[in-house]
């Protein structure tokens, strides 16, 4: 498969899951840069970081806030404290080896999937 069509694929996915879940970076993209594309872990990130800013940043909020549901003063504090965050976060990920980063995500994933489960169980009344 062209790596042109490669993107087209993984864009759509991601975007698909962002519009649907809050989620599309590093639930999608990355994990598929990686094992489709051959990116390295912190190319995969970095790629990833990039491309959430136009299309998710704008296109989703956009519909989201004329359901009525977005909270333009969180918005505005998260974006600040994100933007803080995410550049601290890019400072020390890039003094950490790929295979180190690549586990730290992998448990990262694991343990947001495990507790998502559990509470949606807990909702349901299975325990």
């Amino acid at each position: 498969m062209p790596a042109w069509l490669l993107f087209i694929v993984i864009g759509t996915l991601g975007g698909i899951s962002a519009g649907l879940f809050g989620v599309g970076g590093g639930i999608v993209i990355v994990p598929a840069l990686i094992y489709f594309a051959g990116f390295s872990q912190h190319m995969a990130t970095g790629t990833s970081l990039a491309v959430l800013l136009p299309p998710v940043g704008l296109a989703a909020a956009i519909e989201y806030y004329r359901h009525g549901s977005v909270d333009i003063r969180a918005a505005i504090i998260l974006a600040a404290t994100m933007f803080l965050g995410s550049w601290v976060g890019a400072i020390f990920a890039s003094h950490i080896p790929g295979s180190q980063l690549r586990l730290l995500f992998g448990i990262f994933v694991c343990g947001l999937g495990v507790y998502l489960i559990y509470s949606a169980c807990r909702r349901l009344g299975w325990f």
